[in-house]
């Protein structure tokens, strides 16, 4: 992974930036990755330092023992008020072994309004020495306040060919193009659909989903699948089986009409930024199916009321 990373716009950026002398002290960076996000920061944790590949900084950095490299929150925990306070006050405090030091959040897409608010003045005007890396799979819940006092960089969804290249680095299988080809550009997918485990849930309720055309149907999917603990990566793999079908392809192609596709398409984005303000899922999915299938089904175009 580290490869494809270092291959970004969003990386190369950045990079330009330390060697330049040229820093800005709030970044944030938008990749839509949760398995991979953690890891990406830390490269660019590396690279905040100058610490090539194999030196002992990097290695502390990637283990976590690095003192002016600080990575919040602790994996598996979450972004608290109290928390991003601890950061506040450590900010103001003199690099432990080098004149500067970095501050990464990890899936700042999921801090609170509050939280957001705290932190606002810091980014806006930093200690000297201090710098901040928001990391983020979303911008939908972010504070406009937030996004103007950052240097937004976004990493985009990868071509098929880098991501299979990227598993063909981690290790040959057959069915790395097909992970490759069924990810949406998101390697952390990919990787799921290689374990088979989570994802082969995901894809069977996706598909299942994506097949309803009869309003009397849903809920009992919604009974079946709406508590699904895998939520934006079901949305993911709806999406993509909706994309294939408006160019024809894939298990639903002839299920739906255009206005359908489009509409679901459409309705997708809204429906990921309403889970991460924590929407009631089966509401949210209800609501969602129930649009699709007022577009009517292939072969029916539904005319829209007056």
């Amino acid at each position: 992974m580290e490869q494809l990373i270092r291959s970004t716009t969003a990386y190369a950026i950045f990079s330009g930036d330390r060697k330049a002398d040229r820093l800005s002290h709030s970044y944030m960076l938008q990749f839509d990755d949760d398995a991979n996000l953690r890891a990406a920061l830390r490269l660019f944790g590396m690279e905040f330092f100058g610490a090539p590949e194999g030196s002992t900084v990097a290695h502390r950095i990637m283990n976590g023992s690095y003192p002016d490299f600080r990575l919040y929150p602790d994996e598996g925990k979450k972004i608290t008020a109290d928390g991003v306070t601890d950061i506040i006050d450590d900010s103001y405090l003199r690099p432990v072994e080098g004149y500067k030091k970095l501050y990464a959040f990890c899936n700042f897409e999921n801090a609170s309004q509050i939280v957001q608010n705290k932190l606002l003045k810091t980014l806006e005007e930093p200690p000297e020495g201090s710098y901040f890396l928001l990391g983020l799979t979303s911008v939908a819940s972010m504070l406009p306040t937030v996004r103007s006092r950052v240097k937004a960089l976004t990493i985009p969804p990868f071509t098929e060919d880098e991501i299979y290249e990227t598993l063909e680095r981690e290790g040959h299988n057959e069915r790395n193009r097909y992970a490759a080809k069924h990810c949406g550009g998101c390697l952390g997918l990919a990787q799921g659909i290689l374990k088979g485990d989570w994802y082969n849930d995901v894809a069977e309720a996706a598909l299942a989903i994506c097949r309803v055309t009869k309003v009397g149907d849903i809920t009992a999917t919604i009974n079946k699948y709406g508590d699904i603990k895998y939520r934006k990566e079901l949305l993911s793999e709806m999406q993509r089986l909706y994309f294939a079908a408006l160019k024809g392809e894939g298990p639903i192609a002839g299920v739906w009409n255009e206005r359908a596709l489009i509409y679901a398409l459409e309705r997708i984005d809204d429906a990921s930024a309403d889970v991460r303000f924590n929407a009631y899922f089966p509401a949210l999915l209800y609501d969602f199916m129930l649009g699709v299938a007022s577009c009517g089904p292939a072969g029916k175009v539904l005319k829209k009321k007056a």
